[in-house]
């Protein structure tokens, strides 16, 4: 589609370009007239907004070059600026555009289940409802801006069920390309009950199918998606337990009390296809582009290995998440070198990512039953019971043989803050900006390279060389991202409002929940 639009996308860019959706038979669904959006069949521009979604927050540069370099579980091994902090602004500038995007399609997706006109043509066939796809719509634009604020902070929004007059994003008649800035404060609040009322409707009606296939999700079972929307509400909660404890504790209790992910076969994951140009994110960016400038950091195999951390055994994920090198051998490429090492070691002399993380349909993950469960357990003051099921969760979710899940098990230390967290940022690996937002919220891991660490005593005929991290930017990891260029120019005001209340628009800047 040719056309110009808003940063903001203040009108329907559905079914754009070439995506055809992400199973067989969404494939074939998609065919319809992209400057018509009101003819679009709501099941339609779920896949697309699904896909979306999950492309955005996967994408080259804001997971690959950002988050998961933050995180350290992986390692630039030719340029290593970004693994150093030195990060572009137009890093920003796909992820919040295409963030709005997603969420423009799924308000589209409410406003043609509200509207007297087209409310009844829009539960034709499998759709269902109209109170269900309006749960679903909200609960994964819950989803994205909270994918956003963490991302950000302060952010333009909008709520379904809040019409609070910070809240402009998205707004169309009449159209607002320049709005507002709401608190993250105000934004966290909003998402859990937004959360609250979509898992009510989606609980009440759980026996219902809604959007059927074109749901790639959850294949349109209401039950999964009222336990995925409370599951959030555990997320978002325990985020922001040291600013609103009262509040979060009750949105905690109710959550629970009414049903969460209660196994991995209810985990939120999109599975990709094989077939192009659909695509994993991390497929696209290593095995199409051949590229193998980013492996597996030093950290996270010496972790695995047992090496490193509080966890001396091995790790059966391991062969799950890494290659071994040409030798056979599991070496991870140290993390955050300069310029002058990122390079000695080449591809064949360290370990890249598993071929199961690199598959073409790699189901990227959402949010997980062993997430939950250390939520629980932390939530608990470190319950020993929902610590072990994560931990197991987690094995099993990346089918570790069964007699290798109860060795480990078997051996596994007590419960306590270090454990539960350093097994928490295990199980998390692929998910980016999750485990990127944990560690600035806990401080945890621990054993994550720090400014002045040795990441490498490199043997040489001259000796040995001791290279340590030193980031180009800043002395620790990165707070939040720089808000995208042309917020300072089209939407100014409203930029410079924000930065008054949070901060500079710089790295180091803490935003709500981390402060």
């Amino acid at each position: 589609m040719n056309m110009q639009v808003s940063h903001y996308i203040l009108f329907l860019g559905i079914l754009a370009s070439s995506f055809t959706a992400c199973s067989d038979k969404a494939f074939t669904e998609i065919n319809t007239d992209p400057n018509r959006p009101s003819s679009v069949p709501t099941p339609s521009i779920l896949v697309q907004a699904e896909k979306q979604l999950m492309d955005n927050i996967r994408s080259e540069s804001i997971n690959l070059k950002a988050a998961q370099l933050f995180s350290q579980y992986y390692s630039q091994n030719i340029y290593t600026d970004q693994s150093r902090y030195d990060i572009s602004t137009s890093f920003s500038d796909g992820y919040w555009s295409n963030a709005y995007k997603v969420l423009n399609n799924l308000t589209e997706i409410i406003t043609i289940n509200t509207n007297e006109a087209t409310k009844s043509i829009a539960t034709a066939g499998t759709a269902g409802s109209n109170v269900n796809q309006i749960a679903i719509a909200r609960t994964l634009k819950a989803y994205v801006y909270h994918n956003l604020t963490d991302v950000f902070g302060d952010i333009p929004y909008e709520s379904y069920g809040n019409k609070d007059t910070d809240f402009e994003a998205l707004q169309q008649e009449p159209a607002n390309y320049t709005p507002r800035y709401a608190t993250q404060e105000k934004i966290y609040v909003d998402l859990l009950n937004e959360l609250k009322s979509a898992a009510d409707t989606l609980y009440k009606y759980r026996s219902d199918n809604t959007f059927g296939k074109s749901d790639i999700i959850y294949e349109g079972a209401n039950e999964k998606w009222f336990r995925f929307a409370n599951s959030l509400r555990l997320r978002l909660s325990n985020r922001m337990q040291g600013k609103n404890k009262a509040l979060a504790d009750q949105h905690f209790k109710e959550a629970l009390a009414q049903g969460v992910i209660s196994g991995n076969s209810e985990n939120a994951t999109f599975k990709y296809s094989v077939s192009s140009p659909n695509e994993a994110p991390l497929f696209r960016a290593t095995v199409t582009a051949n590229r193998k400038d980013y492996a597996v950091s030093h950290v996270l195999i010496n972790v695995l290995k047992g090496e490193l951390g509080p966890i001396k055994n091995v790790d059966p994920r391991l062969s799950k998440y890494a290659l071994p090198n040409a030798s056979g051998q599991f070496i991870g490429q140290p993390y955050g070198l300069p310029l002058e090492a990122a390079g000695v070691n080449g591809p064949n002399d360290i370990s890249l990512p598993s071929a199961e993380v690199n598959a073409a349909n790699f189901p990227e993950t959402l949010l997980e039953f062993s997430e939950v469960q250390f939520l629980i357990s932390e939530h608990n003051n470190w319950d020993e019971s929902a610590y072990r099921n994560g931990v197991k969760a987690s094995l099993e979710k990346w089918n570790v043989a069964a007699a290798d899940v109860e060795k480990y098990l078997n051996v596994l230390p007590k419960a306590n803050k270090e454990q539960v967290l350093t097994q928490k940022y295990l199980a998390l690996y692929t998910q980016g900006i999750e485990s990127w937002s944990e560690i600035r919220r806990t401080g945890y891991p621990l054993f994550l390279v720090k400014k002045g660490d040795i990441v490498w005593n490199r043997i040489t005929d001259k000796g040995t060389v001791a290279y340590r991290f030193e980031p180009i930017f800043g002395t620790t990891i990165p707070n939040r991202l720089y808000y995208p260029i042309k917020e300072q120019t089209t939407n100014k005001a409203n930029y410079q409002a924000a930065l008054a209340k949070q901060g500079d628009d710089v790295l180091s800047t803490k935003i709500w929940w981390n402060k």
